[in-house]
């Protein structure tokens, strides 16, 4: 087992611990946030016909069309009429509306003038007020997508906009990675789960376990089971077994992992049989954290403090979440501090932080008030996670350093598109 190793030794170690999960066919319907497993190549265009792109009149284009010109309107076209076929004349038709066969320009309402109405109100014939250019207002069929044109890649965590665009194309179900499954056991006598309960003397709410679940679920996991134990070897042990026998993927605990009489995880895991990878990082807040694995579970033990529990989800569990969900390793973007800072050297430093535009307009990522791992309230004002490097000791304002989005889903973030 490894002792005090360096961030990115850690992630390369779990990465290399993780293979991404089975292949599945879902419903499109079921697929917002999963991670496509193969490539997407449209089956019909985008869109499927040529449809007027506002209301007014389709006609056939020739060279001696112009002002003054007067086309008898033969036809009516709204918004899901089928298929219609004309040479000559104009066919009044609404915005959306299919273009009739043998049509390719539109000319908007206020761009001629009706001559005459029948009993019904619609338009017999009308008089061009202005020239027409060939093909205008006009939306070609495959404009948007191309039938057959590569849509998304294999890697790519399906957000609403990839849903609006693959149901546009005809997708009805797709191939996605399985989603890792995920167990969480807060351990802690002290904690309490129920939101306004009173507190004895020496009792905490537990917001750790809460806070996970949404955590875990929005970066892709399916959280099975949440539980909370004392500080009671014999019961993490039975729960462990249990999730190992069960083959969960991920089996998560918070609390018991430092250096006290009660942190008692890493025995437990020896006691089970499992190979423990590494325990404790050269980084502030989080240090303890530890990697094992046991059959086919892995599994992360972190810190019983709010944020030294986050920083270890966000980055390290989440590392492990998107290897087998099938994505990439997360890519920080890297912005210039708009402040200075200093820190203690040999410890990378995981700061709340927000995304600010300075006076140029310019990005700039501000270190917030209240660092400390206990303190929650700082969060409220954060946005991002700045990362300080470990070897340096003192950072200048305008130092670029690596930023990531505060939570999993990104929220905006322009992290997991590919360079430009």
């Amino acid at each position: 087992m490894k002792t005090m190793i360096a961030i990115d030794e850690a992630l390369a170690l779990i990465r290399a611990q993780c293979t991404p999960l089975p292949v599945e066919r879902i419903a499109l319907r079921h697929a917002r946030g999963r991670v496509l497993a193969a490539p997407i190549d449209a089956p019909r265009a985008l869109p499927p016909f040529d449809n007027a792109a506002m209301d007014g009149f389709a006609l056939r284009w020739h060279a001696g069309l112009g002002a003054g010109s007067v086309l008898p309107v033969l036809a009516e076209q709204a918004a899901g009429d089928g298929k219609a076929g004309q040479t000559f004349g104009a066919c009044s038709i609404m915005t959306g509306a299919r273009i009739p066969d043998g049509l390719d320009t539109v000319v908007p309402v206020e761009d001629c003038t009706v001559l005459a109405h029948d009993e019904q109100g619609r338009a017999l014939g009308i008089a061009l007020s202005t020239a027409v250019r060939h093909g205008q207002h006009l939306r070609r069929a495959g404009e948007d997508v191309a039938l057959g044109e590569r849509v998304l890649e294999a890697g790519t965590r399906l957000s609403d906009e990839a849903l609006m665009v693959l149901r546009g194309i005809g997708v009805a179900e797709l191939a996605v990675h399985r989603r890792p499954r995920l167990a969480l056991a807060c351990t802690g006598r002290e904690l309490v789960d129920t939101d306004g309960a009173e507190l004895a003397p020496g009792q905490i709410v537990n917001t750790n376990g809460p806070y996970l679940e949404s955590l875990f679920t929005e970066a892709g996991a399916e959280l099975v089971e949440r539980l909370t134990l004392p500080d009671e070897p014999a019961l993490l042990a039975a729960q462990f077994r249990r999730w190992f026998d069960a083959g969960i993927d991920l089996v998560v605990s918070t609390g018991a992992v430092s250096m006290g009489r009660y942190d008692f995880v890493p025995e437990v895991l020896r006691e089970l049989g499992a190979t423990l990878h590494f325990h404790k990082l050269k980084m502030r807040p989080g240090k303890p954290l530890l990697f094992a694995s046991a059959g086919r579970s892995l599994v992360f033990g972190l810190p019983g403090n709010p944020v030294s529990s986050t920083v270890g989800a966000r980055f390290f569990v989440d590392a492990a979440i998107r290897r087998l969900s099938g994505l990439d390793a997360a890519r920080p973007l890297q912005v210039a501090l708009a402040g200075a800072a200093r820190k203690k050297p040999g410890f990378a430093m995981f700061q709340k932080a927000a995304l600010r535009l300075d006076t140029d307009g310019r990005l700039a990522v501000q270190l917030l008030h209240g660092q400390e791992s206990f303190k929650t309230a700082p969060l409220l004002a954060a946005n991002a996670w700045a990362v300080l490097p470990e070897g340096a000791e003192s950072l200048a304002a305008g130092t670029f350093v690596p930023v990531h989005p505060l939570r999993p889903g990104h929220h905006g973030f322009p992290l997991d598109s590919p360079p430009c």
